[in-house]
């Protein structure tokens, strides 16, 4: 008997674990447009965080490096139903309308302005020139794309050493590739360049080589070893983090007490990001993939909703919330036209600066925001599986 995942376990388990991921990275952006302090204190700043603020804001480090992550493992089990010529087309297509999808679209969610005063280039731009590279390398034999992937997952922070010695100061395509930056092409205009690409194209790889743990071994086999990569990954952050030897450019060291010398301890490094970044978040996601069930209970279907229409649930999840901060801008006794100008060098509109919400709050409309999505994305996978004649649906 053939003990291998079907292609509806596995899904199935993989898309649990993007749904919670998804879940996850709304709690980020609903901090980032309404907790009080979002514009003017970063929550992992240990001198004047709390406990539950530092959780709030790390947690959601999982979403972005698992997301590509996924998507690169996406790509390995759609191999199963199309040829590499096949796949090689879709990746670079989708790849490609990705990006459009952030410069205009997604943009405009995020900042809900009109102008588009500031484009920034972050996970959907990365995901999409990832995948048009991947579509490239998935010509070479498997054992070329794994040592890809691994080169630059585990190399690319040597490229630390050079921005330190140039003190930052470096030409745009080493931007695009590694340092994040901000350039002004007219005194109207800024793009914000948060996710080079570099790092997540090798997270993308790595995923893309790990989708073979799910089509050449049974399930108990998957399961252990997905368990024992993901503890070798924490194991390897542990003892890098701790050495001080490489992989991550900022410092730790001890605090006021234990628990914020862990805090000090995990602070690494997301933009862009490090290899011990990758390596405790993709450590983490390795485990929960080893205990999440193939078929899921109650509370997995739900989840798994919204793993199942990532695209469509990420960008209708800006869309609210931006909505519902108009709303609430205007609920505090400003104007429409007043949030339409917005402030001086915040790219959001009908934000201000030390406005907002205690974080009890920002729970309560994260919590809103998820339920209200959830029929919506409901409906929309129901769509998509009822009509697999109409390919399109596969961008979004």
């Amino acid at each position: 008997m053939d003990t291998t995942l079907t292609t509806r376990q596995r899904i199935q388990s993989i898309d649990v674990l993007r749904g919670l991921i998804m879940i996850i990275m709304a709690l980020d952006h609903t901090r980032d447009f309404f907790h009080k302090e979002a514009l003017t204190d970063d929550p992992l700043n240990l001198a004047t965080t709390t406990p539950l603020l530092y959780f709030t804001r790390w947690v959601t480090h999982l979403c972005a490096p698992v997301f590509v992550f996924l998507a690169g493992t996406s790509a390995w089990l759609q191999a199963r139903r199309k040829t590499k010529k096949e796949l090689s087309s879709f990746l670079i297509t989708r790849g490609f309308w990705l990006i459009l999808l952030e410069i205009t679209v997604v943009n405009f969610g995020i900042f809900f302005d009109i102008y588009f005063g500031a484009t920034a280039l972050q996970t959907i731009w990365s995901i999409g020139i990832s995948m048009v590279l991947l579509g490239l390398v998935i010509w070479l034999p498997f054992s070329a794309i794994l040592t890809i992937g691994l080169l630059i997952v585990l190399g690319h922070n040597t490229l630390d050493y050079t921005e330190a010695k140039q003190q930052g100061n470096m030409p745009v395509w080493w931007h695009i590739i590694h340092r994040p930056g901000f350039f002004a092409l007219s005194p109207n205009h800024t793009v914000l360049l948060l996710y080079p690409f570099l790092p997540w194209t090798g997270l993308m790889i790595m995923g893309y080589c790990s989708g073979k743990l799910f089509t050449s071994t049974n399930e108990q086999n998957r399961r252990k070893r997905l368990r024992w990569a993901g503890l070798a990954l924490l194991l390897l952050f542990v003892l890098l983090r701790a050495s001080r030897i490489y992989g991550d450019p900022l410092e730790w060291s001890a605090q006021k007490n234990s628990l914020y010398s862990f805090f000090s301890f995990i602070n690494v490094q997301k933009y862009p990001p490090s290899l011990l970044y990758m390596c405790a978040t993709i450590g983490i996601a390795l485990l929960l993939l080893s205990v999440i069930k193939d078929i899921p209970g109650k509370l997995g279907k739900i989840i798994m909703v919204y793993g199942r229409v990532p695209m469509f649930y990420y960008v209708l999840h800006f869309y609210l919330l931006s909505f519902i901060r108009m709303l609430l801008f205007i609920a505090r006794g400003h104007s429409f036209s007043e949030g339409v100008r917005g402030v001086e060098a915040v790219p959001f509109k009908f934000i201000i600066p030390a406005e907002g919400y205690n974080l009890a709050g920002v729970y309560l409309i994260w919590f809103l925001v998820i339920l209200a999505l959830y029929p919506l994305c409901k409906w929309y996978d129901a769509y998509k599986t009822n009509h697999p004649q109409k390919k399109w649906l596969s961008y979004l």
